[in-house]
């Protein structure tokens, strides 16, 4: 079966935003919003969250759109609110990490179960690359969250250190 045209929206549409993650988590250690690398992996991230609902197979496919929407707008909307405060970074943080791994999940799936064409690494959801793959990602987030929020709590020292 091919892609239909809005599943190459959805493909081509998203596909940037994982060298731009890539990219601010190496420079920065998290997505940064305020960056140009953050707004273009916003829109990015937001056209292929939107586009999921329309080429959605999988049953959990919407669910797991609408928790990346979620976790996109969240991660770009808390520091709006001025209620949060010093704990603002620390959301926005979590929730941005949270949509790269509700990225790169389906990604990998994906690329996996396609390609090569014709014949491709995996051909069943219990696979054990697919899993592997898969448990590699939680892996790294579950990992990499408390990296990040150690991080920003340093840079947080560093910073009231230096204004004192």
């Amino acid at each position: 079966m091919g892609i239909s045209p809005i599943g190459w929206l959805h493909t081509l549409g998203s596909l940037p935003a994982i060298p731009l993650a890539a990219y601010m988590l190496t420079k920065h250690g998290r997505i940064v919003p305020e960056t140009g690398a953050g707004r273009a992996y916003f829109w990015f991230m937001l056209l292929g969250v939107l586009t999921v609902y329309p080429i959605a197979h999988q049953p959990i496919s919407p669910i797991i759109a609408t928790i990346t929407l979620v976790a996109l707008l969240l991660g770009y909307g808390i520091s709006r609110w001025p209620v949060v405060k010093g704990s603002g970074k620390y959301i926005q943080t979590i929730s941005l990490s949270i949509s790269v791994f509700l990225l790169m999940v389906p990604a990998v799936s994906e690329s996996l179960r396609r390609l090569p064409v014709g014949n491709p690494l995996v051909t069943d959801m219990k696979d054990p690359l697919l899993l592997g793959a898969q448990g590699g990602l939680f892996l790294i987030l579950i990992i990499g969250i408390p990296l990040q929020m150690r991080a920003l709590y340093k840079q947080r020292d560093v910073q009231s250190k230096v204004a004192t």
